[in-house]
C-alpha cells in the first residue's frame, strides 16, 4: 500500500489527484467542529465528557459522523442521510419498474438515479435533523447529562428552524464534497469521506481504552485491543479478497474472414457479496425499538423489556437477534443485487457459456447454487465480525460501536483495498500509456 502512494506522488497528475483529495477531507473534518447556531457549546463539551463509551441508539450514526454527531455540528448528520438513500434507491429499483429501466439505459439512466437520490438524501436530512433538534432540546441526546436540557438555550421556532436548515445544507455539502473526490480525485467520494469518519475516532477511543484499564496503568488492554484489531483487519482482507470464479468460455464466431470470440474468461463471485451493508441493516432495525422507548419516556413492562433485552448490546436477546438479522439481510441483499436470470441471459445474447452447464436456464440455476453455497460463510462471517468485539472487548469497557467493532472494520478495510486497487491501476494505465509510446 505505502509502494503505491509513494509511485502515486512521483506521478504528477495522480500527485494532483491525491493532494485534492487531502484538501477535500482537510475541509470536511474542519466542518465537524463548527457548532451550529444554537446550540450551547460548553453545555456540549461537559455532556460529552460526561458520556460513557456507550453512546446508546446514537453510536452508529455518530461513527458514521466522526463524532459529529453529539458535538451537534454543521455536519452533525454526516454521509448517513446519502447511505440510507443510496440503499433505499437500489433496493426499490428491484421493485418500481421505472427505476428498473432507467438502471439498464446506462450512464444516461444512472444520472437520473443519482439526482433522485440526492432528492431523498436532503429530504432524509430534514427529517434527521428535526429529530436530532428535538432530541438535544428534551436532554434525551445525553440522559445521563445533568446540564442536557440547556444544550438549546432558545427554544423559538426560529431558532429550530434555522438548526435544521445548518444541518440540512451541512449534509449537501458534504454530498457535494464526496462528489466532488469521485470527479477529480482519486475513490470513491462518499466512501472515502466515511473511511474518514470511522478514522477521526480511533485515537480518542484508544486512549479511553488505556485510561479505563487497570493492568500496567491500561498498557495491558490497550496492547490486547491492538493485537486484537490487527487479528480482525488480517481476517477481514483474507475474507474480502476470498472470491469463487466461475469459469466462462464464449464460443468462436466468423464474421467474413475474421473470427471473433474463442476466448475464457470468469465471473468473480465474492464470498462477501453484500459487503458492509447487512450490519447496517441489522444495527438499524434493532435500534428503532429502543428509539420508540427513549422517545416515548414509557416506564410499562415492555418498555423495561426492551431496554434490558434489544436496547442493552450485551443481553442474550440481543446478540442472538442481532446475529439472525445480519445472516438475513445477507441472503436477501445479495438476492436483489444480483440477478442470475439477468446473466445468463447476456452471456447467452453474447455467445457465452460455463463448461458442462447448458446456456440459459440452466446456466442461472447453477449462478443461483453457487451464491447460495458462497453466501452461507459470507453472512456467518460477518455475524461473527460484527459480535466478537461485543463479546471480547466488554471487559476493557468497549462495545459494539467501539472504532474496531465489525462495521468500522468491514468499512476501512473495504474504502482502503478499494482505493489502494484503483490508484495502482491508474498507475498501471500511465505505464502502458508510457511503453507504447
Amino acid at each position: 500500500m505505502l509502494t503505491a502512494f509513494a509511485r502515486a506522488f512521483k506521478t504528477p497528475d495522480l500527485r494532483k489527484k491525491l493532494l485534492f483529495t487531502l484538501g477535500i477531507i482537510v475541509i470536511y473534518r474542519i466542518g465537524t467542529h463548527i457548532p451550529i447556531p444554537g446550540v450551547d457549546y460548553r453545555a456540549v463539551q461537559v455532556c460529552i465528557d460526561q458520556a460513557s463509551t456507550n453512546q446508546g441508539i446514537f453510536g452508529l450514526v455518530n461513527m458514521f459522523s466522526g463524532g459529529a454527531l453529539l458535538q451537534i455540528t454543521i455536519f452533525a448528520l454526516g454521509i448517513m442521510p446519502y447511505i440510507t438513500a443510496s440503499i433505499i434507491l437500489q433496493l426499490l429499483t428491484v421493485v418500481i419498474p421505472r427505476l428498473e429501466a432507467l438502471k439498464k439505459e446506462g450512464q444516461a439512466g444512472t444520472a437520473k438515479i443519482t439526482q433522485y437520490t440526492r432528492y431523498l438524501t436532503v429530504a432524509l436530512a430534514i427529517l434527521q435533523g428535526t429529530g436530532l433538534v428535538a432530541t438535544a432540546r428534551s436532554g434525551s441526546l445525553f440522559p445521563q447529562c445533568a446540564v442536557a436540557g440547556q444544550i438549546v438555550p432558545d427554544r423559538s421556532i426560529f431558532t429550530t428552524i434555522t438548526m435544521v436548515i445548518t444541518m440540512t445544507a451541512g449534509t449537501a455539502v458534504v454530498m457535494w464534497l464526496g462528489e466532488l473526490i469521485t470527479d477529480r480525485g482519486i475513490g470513491n467520494g462518499m466512501s472515502i469521506l466515511m473511511f474518514i469518519s470511522i478514522a477521526a475516532t480511533f485515537p480518542a477511543a484508544l486512549w479511553a481504552i488505556k485510561q479505563q484499564g487497570d493492568l500496567a496503568d491500561g498498557w495491558i488492554e490497550f496492547g490486547t485491543v491492538i493485537l486484537v484489531g490487527l487479528v480482525m483487519v488480517g481476517l477481514v482482507v483474507f475474507v474480502e479478497q476470498a472470491q469463487r470464479r466461475v469459469p466462462v468460455q464464449y464460443a468462436k464466431r466468423m464474421i467474413g474472414r475474421r473470427s471473433y470470440g474463442g476466448t475464457s474468461t470468469y465471473i468473480p463471485l465474492k464470498v462477501n457479496q453484500a459487503g458492509v451493508i447487512p450490519v447496517i441493516f441489522a444495527s438499524s432495525l434493532l435500534y428503532i425499538p429502543a428509539l420508540i422507548v427513549q422517545f416515548s419516556g414509557s416506564n410499562a413492562g415492555w418498555a423495561a423489556w426492551i431496554q434490558q433485552n434489544l436496547a442493552s448490546t450485551s443481553a442474550p436477546v440481543h446478540i442472538a437477534l442481532y446475529f439472525l438479522l445480519i445472516v438475513f439481510f445477507a441472503f436477501f441483499y445479495v438476492a436483489i443485487s444480483f440477478n442470475p436470470e439477468e446473466v445468463a441471459d447476456n452471456m447467452k445474447k453474447y455467445g457465452g457459456f460455463i463448461p458442462g452447464i447448458r446456456a440459459g436456464r440452466p446456466t442461472a440455476e447453477y449462478l443461483s447454487y453457487v451464491l447460495n453455497r458462497i453466501t452461507w460463510p459470507g453472512s456467518l462471517y460477518l455475524g461473527l465480525i460484527a459480535l466478537v468485539p461485543t463479546m471480547a472487548l466488554a471487559g476493557f469497557g468497549a462495545d459494539q460501536n467501539f472504532p474496531f467493532g465489525g462495521t468500522s472494520i468491514l468499512i476501512i478495510v473495504g474504502v482502503g483495498l478499494e482505493t489502494v486497487k484503483q490508484i495502482e491501476s491508474q498507475l498501471q494505465q500511465r505505464n502502458y500509456e508510457g511503453f507504447l509510446r
